[in-house]
């Protein structure tokens, strides 16, 4: 049976139409596509994209007619019930996202789910991954590595967030905006200690770049330098002796500084320290005491 007899699963497959095909796109290089990906974009009944004009730019360029639809975090569930109908009346899909692999911090893993809930068959058409792309040329360990998406966006939250990852000990990936580099750098920093991490930015396009360091060195670069573009920051994980340990009173402070209140702190290290309440209680309010006195004085 030749590749394009192929595309189609057999019903002696377990198999039939109305298929779900998850189908990575590229993240930046148009390049970047297989040839099974090419042909499955051509022969299903509907593409589903998360932004119709990014895909139709893919679209063109490899003249594919197929009708694009818009799927995406705003009308996931409206639009979601509307492709599973055509599911199961026959029609195949191709899900694609902005670029990469569907299902990773978008709104494609809603279909995928659902899909899976109603036994429509689900078939994964593998490609680019930008969290990939930017582990295995960040200089860091590769073995054992934990993926976050984007941090929540709240200050709160986020140093929340971060905390529970500080004794991570895998290579830490996560998603960023440009805009929120430097912050991010900087309470990961004050966090965490000095670590080594790097930044993939842009990857796969024009203005590619990855540049590694520790993350004082990392937050200063990009201080003078504003970021622009997709972000990948990978972390090294937390060794057995990090080169520059935070004492229980250096991330009291820390925290109290980024305007975390007396109580938030103490929940916080508290929790992820396994510290009693009690003690990281009387710290944090000798620290903000001494931090008024200083203020005043």
């Amino acid at each position: 049976m030749n590749a394009a007899n192929s595309f189609y699963p057999k019903k002696n497959n377990n198999f039939s139409s109305g298929t779900l095909f998850i189908v990575s796109t590229p993240i930046g290089n148009l390049q970047d596509i297989t040839l099974r990906a090419l042909e499955i974009l051509r022969k299903v009944n509907i593409i589903a994209a998360e932004d119709t004009r990014r895909t139709r730019k893919l679209t063109s360029w490899y003249q594919i007619s197929t009708p694009l639809i818009s799927y995406h975090e705003h009308n996931k569930r409206q639009r979601g019930e509307y492709l599973l109908s055509l599911l199961q009346r026959g029609k195949n899909i191709a899900l694609v996202s902005d670029a990469g692999t569907p299902g990773i911090s978008d709104p494609g893993s809603h279909l995928i789910l659902e899909a899976l809930k109603k036994e429509i068959p689900v078939m994964p058409v593998p490609g680019p991954s930008a969290l990939i792309t930017a582990l295995i040329v960040s200089g860091l360990p590769t073995q054992n590595f934990v993926f976050e998406g984007f941090l929540p966006r709240t200050r709160k939250k986020r140093c929340e967030k971060l905390e529970t990852l500080r004794k991570e000990a895998r290579t830490v990936i996560l998603f960023e905006a440009p805009q929120r580099l430097i912050n991010t750098l900087k309470e990961i920093y004050q966090l965490w200690g000095e670590r080594k991490a790097a930044v993939a930015r842009e990857l796969t396009k024009k203005f590619e770049e990855v540049r590694r360091g520790r993350i004082g060195e990392l937050l200063t670069y990009y201080q003078n330098h504003p970021p622009r573009g997709e972000i990948c920051l990978i972390i090294e994980g937390k060794m057995e002796e990090p080169s520059s340990p935070l004492s229980l009173k250096e991330q009291i402070l820390n925290l109290l500084q980024e305007g975390f209140s007396i109580r938030e702190t103490t929940k916080i290290i508290a929790q992820n320290r396994k510290v009693p309440r009690k003690k990281v209680y009387r710290l944090a309010v000798e620290l903000k005491n001494n931090m008024k006195h200083e203020s005043s004085g």
